[in-house]
């Protein structure tokens, strides 16, 4: 497969993530089931073993809405990125796990909620239907949901 450096304004949402191999094929999100100045170490390793083994951006998110937005923004932003791993706990209440899981199988409705999910607020309202929609094609997931940070690297490097 053909791999291109992604646009220089690459990633064009902020938030808690780190950069890696741009021309790597894996995305890493990790749920965040805290509040953001009291990340747990814990999960702060899930997020550096998505890195260290390879992946493109590696990050945490809190949200079943703005959180998946921005994620659907940035790995859409770069056409390299063709894996997504899913790790961590779920988020109580919030319940972002099951949010990413029913997008990438289920979509969203004419109203741009999620389907099929019990989360919280999963609206992804400030997204074109056509960016989730390339969201949806150009990434497999891998569900590495609560598990260890040497099953998040075995799944970065399996899918490379």
């Amino acid at each position: 497969m053909l791999k291109v450096p992604p646009h220089p304004d690459y990633p064009p949402e902020e938030g808690r993530y780190i950069r890696g191999n741009d021309f790597s094929p894996v995305a890493v999100v990790i749920i965040l089931n805290a509040e953001a100045e009291n990340i747990p170490p814990t999960i702060e390793r899930l997020v550096r073993a998505g890195i260290e083994s390879g992946a493109a951006i590696a990050g945490t998110v809190q949200t079943a809405n703005i959180g998946i937005e921005k994620i659907v923004c940035n790995i859409v932003a770069n056409t390299n990125i063709r894996h997504l791993i899913l790790g961590g706990p779920e988020s109580e209440g919030h319940y972002t796990g099951d949010a990413i899981k029913a997008l990438i199988k289920n979509g969203v409705d004419e109203k741009k909620r999620i389907i099929g999910t019990n989360a919280l607020s999963p609206t992804l309202y400030n997204v074109p239907k056509e960016c989730i929609d390339r969201f949806r094609q150009q990434v497999t997931l891998v569900n590495c949901q609560f598990q260890e940070e040497q099953i998040i690297r075995k799944a970065v490097w399996s899918c490379f």
